[in-house]
Order: C-alpha cells, then sequence, then structure tokens
C-alpha cells in the first residue's frame, strides 16, 4: 500500500493543497517561509499517538478567521445549524490510498475500504479537527457580535475545548458514502515517524548529552517486544541473561554489605513496628541498563576510545539518521499488527554534511530501507515512504526530477498561501524531455539554488559572470531596493541554452532577469550555400542567439527589403514585449542618443566607456567598428578582461541594457514570498 496523495486544507499557510508522494522518495524544497514545516507538523499533530497535540486558531489559515465570523453572523441571523455549521473552517488531511499490493490480505485495511467496485483499489481517508457535534450553541455562547474586539480572544480558548478530530473514509466512487473509523485503526494501517531538522548534536556542555546512545536503547526496547524477530528476541535474551547472572552476583554478595551499612529505626525508639531493622533489594534491569547507561564511543589505537561529541557534527549526524531509520525499521518490525504503510519525515538531512555526502545520501536513501529489508526481514519490503525536506542545493538537484514537490508562496492582497507545484506535472510532455533532460544535467553540475532563490539572473559568460558583483555595488547606489539585499542567483548558460530554462522558471514563478546578446549576423553567399557570419549590428539581419528567437515566437522572416529584418524586428521590441510573466530578457540597445548599438557585452561595455578605451571618435559607425574590432581580440582573453575591469580599474560606466534590466529585477523585493508569524 502506498500514499498517493494528500490534500491539506486551512492549516497555517496550507489553506487549499495537494501534493503527490513518490513511491518511495519525495524531496519537498522551496523558499523560507513556504510552509514546508506545516506539512511535517500537519502529520504529526494528526497522527500524534496523544490527544495532547491539539490546533489553535493560529493553526486554522488566515483567511479561515472570517469563516468562523460568518458562521456566528449566521446564528444570529437564525439559520439552520446544519447551514451554520458547514460555515466552520476545519483543519483537514486528506489521503489518497492505493492498496493494489495489498489486495491478497487487507487485514485492517479493510476497516477503509466500503465501496463495492471489484476493479477499484484506492481508498480515501479523511481526518479533520471540527467542531463537536452539537456544540454550535455553546461554541457561541454569549456572542452577539463577530466583529467584536474580543471575538478572536473568546474562540481561541472555545476551539480547544469545542473541536475534536474526527477521521472518516470515503468512497471514491460515491463521495456520498462515509463512514467513521477511530484514531487506533489509522494508526494500525499508517505509521508516521519523523527526524527532525534540531537534533541536538552540538550540545557539548557539560550536561552532554549521548544522542546516539539514546537511539540505541530504543532499538533494544523493541527487540524484547512480543512481535519483534526472531533474531531481535535472541539479542535480547542474551542480554536479559547476562544481566540476570549480576542480579545473582548482588543478592549473594552485595546485599549483605549494604544492609551494614544501614541504621536500625530502634535507635530512635520510634513505636508500634515489631521489626524496625532495615533491609535491601537492588535490582538490575536489563532494559534500563541499556537506556541510562548505554553510550556510542569511537574505537581509536591503543584501545582509546572517545566519547560521540569528540566526533564531527557531520559524521554524528549521518550516524543518527542511521540509527533512527534503523530504529523506525525495528519499531515496524515489532508492532503486533504490520502497517501497511510507513511515511518517515526527514527534515533538512544536509546538517553538517559535506556537499558529496548530502549527495550520496539523497542518491541512496532508498536502498537503505531495501538493505534493511533483504538482510533483516528475510526479504520482506520494508513498505516505507520517505518525505525529505531540504534547503541544500545538492540535494534537491541530485534528486530525480519526477520526485521534487515545490513549494510556491503567493500574495494574494493581505493573503498568503503555499502553492505546490510538481516537477513531474510540468515536463510530462515529449516536446519537455529535451528540456527536462538539459536542465536536470545543468542542476547536477552546477549546484545551482534556483529552487531556493527570490530572484535569479542568467548570463551569457565569464565575463559577465565576474563582473556581475561590481554591476549590483554600482546600481544599488541608485535603486531603493537593494539588490545586494536581495537572496539572488547568477547562472551562467549562454545564448544558446537560454531557453532551456524558460519554462523552468515559470515553473518556479522567479523573478528573472536574462541578460544576452544581440549576436548580429548577415548573409553571406559561399561555395556551400548562404552562411551568416557574425558582424556589427548596424548591418546586420539576424542573430545567432537561439534565447531571442526562441523568446520572440512571432519573428518572421522578410518577403521583401522593406519589410524588417529578424534582427530589425528584434530591435524593435517594446520594454513590455521583453517581459513575459516573472521573466524579463535584456539584450544590447543604443547607449544613449548619438552612439550605436553594441553587438556582444564587451563591445557594449566599450561604447558604454568610451573614454577607457581610447575610441575618440564620434561617428557612430566609427565608434561601432573600433569597439567591435577591439572585442573581437578579446575572444580568448575575456576573463582577463572581465579581472582587470572587476579590480584594478574601477570607475566605468553599465552598459543601458543592463542597467536597465537589474533596475527591472531589483523592483518588488519579494515577488512571492512573504512570512506568517504561524508558519516556519
Amino acid at each position: 500500500m502506498k500514499i498517493k496523495n494528500a490534500r491539506i486544507n486551512n492549516f497555517r499557510l496550507l489553506k487549499n493543497i495537494e501534493l503527490s508522494f513518490n513511491n518511495k522518495s519525495t524531496v519537498i524544497v522551496g523558499r523560507n517561509n513556504s510552509g514546508k514545516t506545516s506539512l511535517t507538523e500537519i502529520f504529526r499533530r494528526f497522527f500524534s499517538e496523544s490527544n495532547s497535540q491539539k490546533f489553535k486558531l493560529e493553526d486554522f489559515s488566515i483567511s479561515a478567521i472570517s469563516e468562523f465570523r460568518q458562521a456566528l453572523s449566521s446564528k444570529l441571523a437564525g439559520e439552520e445549524d446544519n447551514t451554520i455549521r458547514d460555515l466552520f473552517p476545519k483543519i483537514e488531511l486528506e489521503l489518497v490510498i492505493d492498496y493494489d499490493d495489498n489486495k491478497s490480505d487487507y487485514g485492517v485495511l479493510s476497516e477503509f475500504i466500503i465501496d463495492l467496485e471489484e476493479s477499484n483499489t484506492e481508498a480515501i481517508i479523511n481526518i479533520s479537527y471540527q467542531l463537536k457535534e452539537g456544540k454550535i450553541k455553546a461554541f457561541f455562547h454569549e456572542l452577539d457580535d463577530p466583529n467584536h474586539v474580543d471575538f478572536l480572544s473568546a474562540i481561541r480558548e472555545r476551539i480547544l475545548k469545542f473541536f475534536t478530530t474526527e477521521i472518516t473514509t470515503i468512497d471514491p466512487i460515491d463521495n456520498t458514502n462515509i463512514t467513521k473509523v477511530d484514531q487506533s485503526k489509522l494508526l494500525e494501517l499508517i505509521g508516521v515517524d519523523f527526524i527532525n531538522a534540531q537534533r541536538g548534536l552540538d550540545d557539548i556542555t557539560q550536561s552532554e548529552k549521548d544522542v546516539l546512545g539514546k537511539i540505541l536503547s530504543s532499538i533494544f526496547k523493541s527487540a524484547s517486544l512480543e512481535n519483534a524477530s526472531e533474531d531481535m528476541k535472541e539479542k535480547s535474551k542474551a542480554l536479559k541473561d547476562e544481566v540476570d547472572k549480576i542480579q545473582d552476583v548482588v543478592n549473594k554478595d552485595l546485599k549483605e554489605k549494604i544492609d551494614a551499612l544501614l541504621p536500625t529505626l530502634e535507635i530512635f525508639g520510634y513505636p508500634g513496628l515489631s521489626d524496625p531493622n532495615l533491609t535491601t533489594n537492588t535490582t538490575f534491569n536489563a532494559e534500563t541498563i541499556v537506556e541510562s547507561n548505554t553510550k556510542i564511543l569511537y574505537d581509536k589505537a591503543d584501545g582509546i576510545t572517545l566519547p560521540e561529541t569528540y566526533n564531527g557534527l557531520g559524521s554524528r549526524n549521518l550516524i543518527f539518521i542511521l540509527f533512527k531509520l534503523f530504529e523506525y525499521f525495528r519499531k515496524y518490525q515489532s508492532n503486533p499488527i504490520l502497517i501497511k504503510t510507513h511515511l518517515v519525515f526527514i527534515e533538512e538531512p544536509e546538517a553538517h554534511l559535506h556537499p558529496q555526502m548530502q549527495e550520496v545520501f539523497i542518491s541512496k536513501l532508498y536502498s537503505i530501507a531495501d538493505t534493511f529489508s533483504n538482510d533483516l526481514n528475510n526479504g520482506v519490503k520494508w513498505p516505507v515512504q520517505f518525505v525529505v525536506s531540504t534547503h541544500s542545493t545538492h540535494i534537491a538537484n541530485e534528486a530525480d526530477f519526477d520526485t521534487i514537490r515545490y513549494f510556491l508562496t503567493k500574495n494574494d492582497g493581505n493573503l498568503t498561501e503555499t502553492e505546490v507545484k510538481d516537477l513531474k506535472e510540468a515536463f510530462k510532455t515529449e516536446e519537455d524531455n529535451e528540456d527536462k533532460d538539459f536542465i536536470y544535467k545543468y542542476l547536477t553540475l552546477t549546484k545551482s539554488d534556483l529552487f531556493f532563490s527570490d530572484k535569479a539572473v542568467l548570463i551569457e559568460g565569464a565575463t559577465e559572470r565576474i563582473l556581475m558583483p561590481s554591476f549590483i555595488k554600482k546600481i544599488d547606489n541608485e535603486l531603493e531596493n537593494k539588490l545586494s539585499s536581495q537572496y539572488l542567483t547568477v547562472l551562467e548558460v549562454g545564448g544558446a541554452y537560454a531557453h532551456h530554462f524558460y519554462k523552468f522558471l515559470d515553473f518556479l514563478n522567479l523573478k528573472t532577469l536574462i541578460i544576452t546578446d544581440l549576436d548580429a549576423t548577415e548573409p553571406v553567399n559561399t561555395d556551400n550555400g548562404i552562411r551568416h557570419k557574425a558582424c556589427i549590428t548596424s548591418i546586420g539581419k539576424g542573430t545567432s542567439n537561439t534565447g531571442l528567437k526562441k523568446w520572440f515566437d512571432n519573428l518572421s522572416e522578410p518577403t521583401s527589403d522593406t519589410e524588417p529584418s529578424i534582427l530589425n524586428q528584434i530591435q524593435q521590441k517594446t520594454f513590455a514585449e521583453k517581459e513575459l510573466g516573472s521573466r524579463r530578457i535584456s539584450y544590447q540597445i543604443p547607449e544613449g542618443e548619438h552612439n550605436p548599438c553594441g553587438r556582444s557585452f564587451e563591445d557594449a561595455f566599450m561604447i558604454a566607456n568610451k573614454t577607457l578605451f581610447g575610441i575618440t571618435q564620434n561617428d557612430r559607425n566609427a565608434i561601432e567598428n573600433e569597439a567591435y574590432e577591439q572585442a573581437e581580440k578579446l575572444k580568448n582573453k575575456k576573463a582577463n578582461f572581465a579581472l582587470e575591469y572587476a579590480l584594478e580599474k574601477t570607475e566605468w560606466n553599465i552598459p543601458l541594457y543592463i542597467k536597465e534590466g537589474l533596475t527591472w529585477l531589483s523592483e518588488n523585493v519579494l515577488t512571492n514570498q512573504t512570512t506568517e508569524e504561524n508558519d516556519n
């Protein structure tokens, strides 16, 4: 059995989202405060074995607060209870499960299958935090104004008192066929465990935590359970036998010596006791010994052992995660009724791990589960599904595209909500395969942090990359929203590959500036036909820049000399036409009224700084030719050129097309991101 997808309603930023789960591992990525932690938290609340994990008013989505007011207004208007109840907001988690693998052994699953369709292998489970039956009057007792200043304070307390968790199973064929299910049955069907982001590994104070040792003790606890596997029971029994031997020694020798140290009550003349003497009974318990005294040590040379806190945090973190996974596996094995699927949330596994280890971890995660199954469970699969939330570019870029779910925070007026986007769904057509393969390879090689950035700049090559910090520093002096204060990613992609990113950037809804070159060409007749040769912009007819051609998909080849060429059509595009959704393209434009237009960054930079490059001509054509010739000489020296003007000769002007683009990028500091007090 697998969880196919989940729908979450009215929980913090997760106002109304749907999330599909991969059969093995699902990777959750997104900017800060996008609702990733809330996903983990709602599962933690609903799958807690105790009833203490209640929801508060602050856990409801902001937009749901008005629904409490509407419900009171409806009550004051004398509406029927059913109408009023429908207006009350609920925090909901709805799971769609696929039980095709369990058709021969339903077990507790049969409690959740209420349809009569033989071919159907899906079931729907709804877990809802909602108003108790018959409590509308009590909830609104003495409340007569939904807009009163104390309204929220009043309902804050009443939510804790009059709301409860209700679990139902819904017929996927007929959604009016609904049956209530006890929480104990849900916990027997689905196990949910967590490896939290805060793991206490860096606590090396005097009250040192032996974190790994405590995990090991819980593994031994599982070994003593009635339903534990035979090999676990054997190891547990062997430990108990050794402790029993110690108990025999204690009973014979240690008791006499301890008794001799004790005073008797008759010294005090205490009346009414026939036998005032004290005696002792010292017992040893294998479970207590392991729990209280087990520590993980590291073997060194010459018999020296070091405590766990003496090892690096990265190693301890990795061992911690492995131990927790092993603990949860043993916990699964030891359940009296084996759960049908086991959801394990892992938050920020990258903590203290170097980049290569992060990549290995995510690529090998499910193989760990397979190893446990094959070596310790006679090949019977541990039905685990991992959900990994991360801020690591290395994990995000190493993960398969089909496993990634992108959490995007969107603003709608004063309301902020999360949208969950599925890369698998976004790139599912055959025509998307080329872009998908390119982006996956590119991200794997470059470790770009596009998934986590607020904004991005795509550039042509090394020259722009080296000079970009200088561009930003210079332009920040003129901007209200400083680019240096924003989470900005710069990618070097070249004009020939930028178009592969267009759909991906739209998917991320990431405000992005693409800085590229006009790359003007002119047709030349050769023995092998017409060849398009690089030339100065003023005589160019076309462009060799694929990114520009893909951006402006309405370009048309001229049928006569009176119609504008492809290059002219591109140059005539307005400021508005250069913007598509959340992305904008910038390419060379004339450097003022009396200056020509460059073809590439280098000659545009020279035209913008004529004196610096010894260009003294006033004629537009002469300026253009001189800059073009100087730029041509830099073909194999572009990096040195960029370093010279980034580090040594720093008094220069930013080319106008770059300045115009960066100014646009600086606007709207956080285009799709904000913070909400009740989300992490």
